[in-house]
């Protein structure tokens, strides 16, 4: 593994229900300069919703003359990209891409996911939100960026994942003292498949407090949201691990 093998990848889709369907795929090589990153928008089988045009602003006027993902020039070459040997694709909040691209018949080879890296370094949340848009300001990673970057384009998420990345992966070189790139990469990995530790609250009544916390004063108000968490149609595989932990499950 090199990272000549990472492939920043983001997905806007037509919302986020198990029907729902990737309409603008980006990407670019590590490395890649923005000028040669791909992005491109298809018309999706199903309404894009007015929610999800308020956030992407892709509306079906803009995709109505556009082909299917998975009837475009666009679909094999990056299939036959993501599925090579040591392909490793990079998202933030990778299970939600890895859903859109496995309802394409795409499965990436290898993938990291840098939400998940962030719990796993800052489970005491310093950072207040873990959310690329956060994480893009909080660690002001592109005031040297000349492209326009705009929140919730595929095309602007991919360069600012690509920014976030390289924190993380300094970081893990820091934490577990390894200098390869193939090491890296590999501890990174392991890492985007193992549950993290949660420590505090970014929604709800208990915003801002620290998930330990609320254990010891509203135990009731967490098994409730265990319950909420175990029936979501999302991958909440972190928040049930948290609960866990909190409630000695």
């Amino acid at each position: 593994m090199q990272l000549s093998d990472l492939i920043f990848l983001d997905t806007e889709t037509t919302g986020n229900e198990a029907e729902d369907r990737l309409c603008q795929l980006a990407w670019k090589f590590h490395g890649q300069s923005i000028d040669e990153m791909f992005s491109n928008i298809y018309k999706p089988p199903v309404p894009i919703s007015i929610d999800s045009m308020a956030v992407h602003h892709i509306t079906e006027k803009m995709v109505a003359a556009r082909p299917l993902f998975k009837e475009s020039n666009d679909y094999q070459p990056i299939k036959n990209l993501l599925e090579k040997p040591n392909s490793i694709m990079v998202a933030h909040n990778a299970p939600f891409d890895l859903d859109m691209l496995n309802k394409e018949g795409i499965q990436p080879t290898y993938s990291i996911d840098t939400l998940k890296l962030i719990r796993h370094f800052d489970p005491e949340m310093i950072i207040k939100r873990h959310n690329l848009q956060y994480l893009r300001y909080f660690l002001k990673i592109d005031e040297d960026v000349s492209y326009p970057i705009q929140a919730h384009d595929a095309k602007s998420d991919v360069i600012i994942l690509e920014l976030v990345f390289n924190r993380l992966y300094k970081k893990a070189q820091e934490i577990f003292n390894i200098t390869s790139a193939a090491e890296t990469l590999q501890k990174l990995i392991e890492l985007s498949t193992q549950p993290a530790f949660i420590g505090k609250f970014a929604f709800g009544k208990y915003v801002g407090q620290m998930v330990e916390d609320v254990a010891q004063q509203d135990p009731q108000y967490l098994k409730w949201l265990y319950n909420q968490k175990l029936d979501s149609d999302q991958d909440e595989t972190d928040w049930l691990f948290t609960l866990r932990q909190v409630l000695k499950m």
